[in-house]
């Protein structure tokens, strides 16, 4: 039972009302919305991804409008496989029939793909294994839950920082309609 003023978070931990807001408005504050269809901005991310030459620069480039065209796919891809399985399965059934039916149009998602964690310096803190890992581009977090909280939001963002990848999708099949949002990292402050 959660003290009064304070919420209870998924690892155990204990925060106040202020904290939870505080991470609320910092998870707005780096959100953006989905682009509009035609959309021809290029621009191409490089501050948060290494760059050309450096040892870990093993993450592709891709233009923004690349990066949504892929987001496009596999949400429509998301939407036909929850039209199909329904919610209440388990996450790993999700995301085997994900990675299935990219595979079949030819979009590389490799399952359970190591994502080096590194520090502020570029230190290596240890690896985070991504759910699925699109075009060495794109982290895609899938849930499996009645809906999305603000700690799902959270830890991809986190997983966004640490392993210095600037796109993220946040999908959840275990609600009765399906839950996706797009999120990127700027370096805005």
């Amino acid at each position: 039972m959660a003290a009064r003023g304070h919420e209870r978070c998924k690892n155990g931990s204990m925060k106040t009302e202020r904290e939870v807001f505080e991470l609320c408005d910092r998870i707005r504050e780096l959100s953006i919305r989905w682009p509009q269809k035609g959309a021809k901005d290029t621009r191409v991310f490089r501050d948060l991804l290494p760059q050309k030459g450096a040892k870990d620069a093993k993450y592709s480039m891709k233009t923004e409008s690349a990066i949504f065209k892929l987001c496009d796919q596999i949400r429509e891809i998301s939407f036909s496989l929850h039209r199909f399985l329904r919610h209440g399965h388990l996450e790993k059934v999700y995301e085997n029939g994900l990675s299935h039916r990219l595979k079949k149009i030819g979009i590389k998602l490799e399952q359970q793909h190591p994502l080096q964690v590194r520090d502020e310096d570029g230190t290596i803190l240890g690896d985070y294994v991504a759910d699925p890992f699109g075009e060495n581009c794109l982290i895609v977090e899938l849930k499996a839950c009645q809906t999305l909280a603000n700690e799902h939001i959270a830890q991809l963002f986190g997983y966004l920082q640490a392993c210095r990848i600037e796109h993220g999708l946040l999908i959840n099949f275990g609600a009765q309609k399906l839950q996706i949002k797009k999120y990127a990292l700027s370096d805005n402050k």
